[in-house]
């Protein structure tokens, strides 16, 4: 595993009116990514964005933005949302119904990294055949579909099952009620890359906020 910690602000606590603005703040507290909620009203019960904003993210920043699919066929948006200009690009396992490995081999097909997720309740072991094909897992530590919730300590423990599957280096991310002290448990159990929403969004000085996450 990368030593190093991902911290991957998502704009779903930004403020949208000023969303430009809210980026470039990112930047300058030297965020590594830019995490993307997509929902569709449908696998959870919250609508965001769709491409045509993460098109516009795309021109207004460099930095990985890092999309993250919370939508029922999947399958159906991965051209959309790779042309958007996403570098990852990560779908729910319980989305993809018996097509996980066909998603998969699209995401990459447009020169892609992958990610898939899972939700609280469904065990990292589901997604035991596929952590050698993926670049990134993220396991949600709240239950999908809105910001401000309260971390869940056992999601997160699943990065320890998962680890003992991978044949490789890849990137564990969570996502759900991350603050400094959930960051630091989560960190010392291998997990290296953190979604932060409130935590970030919601500081008077977003740069220490996360410099407190590393």
């Amino acid at each position: 595993m990368s030593e190093k910690v991902i911290i991957a602000p998502s704009i779903l606590s930004s403020d949208f009116a000023n969303l430009e603005s809210e980026i470039k703040r990112l930047q300058n507290a030297q965020a590594d990514w830019i995490h993307i909620d997509v929902m569709d009203g449908h696998f959870v019960p919250n609508l965001t964005i769709g491409a045509p904003v993460v098109k516009a993210i795309r021109k207004i920043t460099n930095l990985p933005l890092d999309v993250h699919l919370m939508i029922e066929n999947p399958e159906k948006y991965i051209k959309d949302f790779a042309l958007a200009g996403s570098d990852y690009i990560t779908f729910h396992y319980e989305a993809a119904k018996n097509n996980v490995l066909d998603i998969i081999k699209q995401i990459k097909s447009f020169d892609k990294k992958v990610g898939i997720s899972i939700k609280p309740n469904t065990p990292a072991e589901a997604i035991k055949p596929f952590v050698n094909d993926v670049d990134m897992v993220l396991i949600m530590t709240v239950e999908p579909g809105f910001g401000g919730q309260k971390f869940m300590k056992e999601c997160a423990e699943k990065a320890v099952e998962l680890k003992s599957y991978l044949k490789k280096d890849i990137i564990i991310e969570v996502d759900g009620g991350i603050n400094n002290e959930t960051a630091k448990f989560c960190k010392n159990i291998g997990i290296n890359a953190l979604v932060a929403g409130n935590y970030v969004f919601s500081s008077d000085d977003m740069k220490e906020a996360i410099a407190s996450l590393r």
